[in-house]
């Protein structure tokens, strides 16, 4: 069974539709260091459990959405689009 991914803009839709980017982490002020940028950039944990991740629906509407999933089971609590859900 083909796991779907409830796109607030299109329903239920197949994972294989979206791209992952990664965490959906706060963007730091312009003017922030070049240490707080280095670690935005480059700096992610791996964590177990619960985590939100941007998801572009590259096959779909082609909305960038934020995904609160669980990495351990897959499991898809939430999906917003990214827009109205700033972390």
């Amino acid at each position: 069974m083909a796991s779907l991914i409830p796109c607030p803009h299109c329903g239920p839709r197949p994972k294989e539709e979206f791209t992952v980017r990664g965490a959906a982490l706060p963007r730091p002020a312009a003017d922030a260091s070049t240490d707080e940028w280095q670690a935005y950039v480059y700096l992610r944990e791996n964590p177990r459990g619960d985590y939100a991740e941007h998801w572009h629906h590259s096959g779909g509407c082609r909305r960038w959405l934020v995904v609160h999933r669980n990495t351990a089971t897959h499991a898809v609590h939430s999906v917003a689009d990214a827009a109205g859900d700033r972390p």
